[in-house]
């Protein structure tokens, strides 16, 4: 088909047309899995193909041909995808919630980004590993950030940074958005899940940003963006809680495109290793183990879509949410991360030790997911300490990510 992706009508198309173009990639993404994951980098037809898509245009901003999603619906197309290769779906994930951060930014910078490309796509990281140098209207900025998913495919990037002064004492933690042309990317990403990310490191060395392309993520955290576009709902959305549950996406995706994998398979007529069973599907242990992951997934997409609808609910509303649900956000996506881990676990086991032969999609599925759920974000217990705490009412916080 041809590519309408950046013109303004696209902007109005219902997600469900998304989702259907996305189902049927779905043999592309999976037959390119494993050169995704060979090449630590999604393999360029699949890029291709999404773009061609809309797939990168969840986030951006309907002005720019962009779809505007609801965060609801932001989750639903990476949930797709993930149900077809991990990798993919986190990169997509993580190049429109960074063009989503993208949209908080005053129009000056996003006219920056996309006002000649309108398919720019942004990567980021939010961790301030740099230094600063107040320098003319802006922030000469050296560091190095890890983990940069997707950057081999981004044309701008967004890095944590300290803001300083002229005298150099630090005055608050911004994101700097900075055209990757600029930086460089060392290739760093060596890992046993995930592998087609191509999470590598972002470098910069003395660079500057000025002033309207530093976002401030104290505000941001308190619910403040610096778009002139107020009536934009979808950059009003709770930022942290945002940041973290959107990773659900690919985390149910995973789990669910592993339970149609094996239920594919149990529809072969596969017989169970020294036993009498000539057919796994007909024993009771695999019955009650496919029941029993279904079930648990469903849970985790349950819990999914309860915090998106909250948020975006939130969002239409014109109100913030409170610290008792940010923090419920933060032990949803957890909480998720477990119970995704805890049903491909069960599903491994019905497929026994087969289910690791490195020709078995079913090990990367396990690899990705084991992966991507102990992201810094997600991190379970923290959640479960931070929920604990503000529904305690105990002042102190662990983290000020939430």
């Amino acid at each position: 088909m041809s590519s309408t992706t950046g013109s303004a009508e696209t902007a109005h198309e219902s997600s469900e047309a998304l989702k259907q173009r996305i189902r049927g990639l779905h043999d592309l993404i999976a037959e390119h899995a494993a050169e995704t994951e060979e090449h630590r980098s999604v393999a360029q037809p699949v890029i291709d193909a999404l773009q061609e898509a809309g797939a990168f245009k969840l986030a951006t901003p309907k002005r720019f041909g962009g779809y505007q999603y609801t965060i609801r619906e932001f989750v639903d197309v990476n949930n797709l995808i993930a149900r077809a290769d991990g990798s993919t779906a986190w990169v997509s994930t993580l190049i429109n919630i960074c063009n989503w951060m993208t949209g908080w930014f005053p129009e000056r910078a996003q006219q920056e980004v996309w006002g000649e490309d309108p398919d720019a796509r942004v990567c980021g990281v939010l961790a301030p590993s740099a230094t600063a140098v107040r320098e003319g209207g802006g922030q000469r900025i050296t560091g190095a950030w890890p983990y940069a998913s997707g950057s081999p495919h981004a044309h701008w990037a967004l890095l944590g940074v300290p803001v300083v002064d002229e005298a150099g004492a630090p005055v608050d933690q911004g994101l700097a958005l900075v055209p990757l042309a600029e930086l460089s990317i060392e290739d760093t990403w060596y890992v046993a899940g995930m592998q087609g990310t191509g999470s590598n490191t972002i470098v910069a060395n003395g660079v500057f940003v000025p002033d309207h392309r530093i976002l401030s993520i104290t505000r941001a955290i308190e619910g403040h963006s610096e778009t002139e576009f107020k009536d934009e709902t979808l950059y009003r959305t709770a930022f942290v809680a945002t940041l973290a549950i959107i990773l659900a996406g690919p985390m149910t995706g995973i789990a669910q495109g592993a339970l149609d994998r094996v239920l594919a398979s149990l529809a072969k007529g596969k017989p169970i290793a020294y036993t009498f069973y000539e057919d796994s599907a007909l024993a009771g242990s695999t019955q009650i183990n496919v029941a029993e992951a279904a079930e648990v997934i469903d849970t985790a997409v349950l819990h999914m879509h309860r915090c998106v609808d909250s948020l975006d609910a939130h969002a239409a509303a014109g109100t913030y949410p409170d610290l008792i649900e940010r923090g419920r956000a933060r032990m949803d996506t957890g909480y998720i991360a477990r119970k995704t881990r805890e049903a491909v676990d069960l599903l491994m086991s019905i497929q026994g030790a087969g289910s690791f032969a490195q020709v078995n999609p079913l090990q990367r599925m396990w690899r990705d997911l084991n992966t991507s759920s102990r992201h810094a974000v997600i991190g379970p217990y923290i959640a479960s300490e931070v929920y604990g705490r503000a529904l305690l009412g105990v002042k102190d916080q662990v983290t000020p990510l939430i």
